[in-house]
């Protein structure tokens, strides 16, 4: 039964970031189609500009992914009393795994299922940001001049 709860909490919190994912996700990469509709004159400034935007929002979106895991530790009370809970999230979610804080143990799965879910989030934004970087270089202004 121990396993299950954390599951589900896990699991649900999962999802909940899934879904702040997915919804970034879409609006980067409508943004990033819209700026490709711009005009402007050099290549560079183009490039680095919609480069830092994307990254920008997706560091935005990662952090508010680990709010989300900091509020699920707070209500469930799954690291010690006193424990930074959102510096407890961010290390499990980016898989720092420091381990000066661990979980209490009715909820130490919470943890690897904090590093999975951010696991893969983070690949799916690498890969955001690769295909955002080939889609400009291919429709920067200066590709357009052969």
């Amino acid at each position: 039964m121990d396993f299950l709860r954390q599951a589900l909490v896990g699991g649900s919190a999962a999802i909940c970031n899934i879904a702040i994912h997915a919804l970034i996700m879409t609006l980067v990469i409508q943004a990033a189609q819209t700026a490709s509709a711009l005009r402007v004159s050099h290549r560079s400034v183009y490039i680095a500009g919609v480069m830092i935007a994307v990254v920008s929002v997706l560091m935005a979106a990662h952090a508010i992914e680990v709010l989300v895991w900091a509020t699920i530790y707070a209500i469930v009370g799954a690291a010690p009393e006193g424990s930074g809970l959102v510096y407890f999230a961010f290390v499990n979610y980016t898989t720092l795994g420091y381990g000066d804080i661990t979980p209490v143990a009715q909820w130490q799965l919470l943890g690897p299922i904090t590093a999975m879910n951010g696991i893969l989030l983070f690949g799916w934004s690498t890969a955001v940001i690769f295909e955002v970087l080939r889609r400009s270089l291919e429709l920067s202004p200066a590709a357009n001049k052969h």
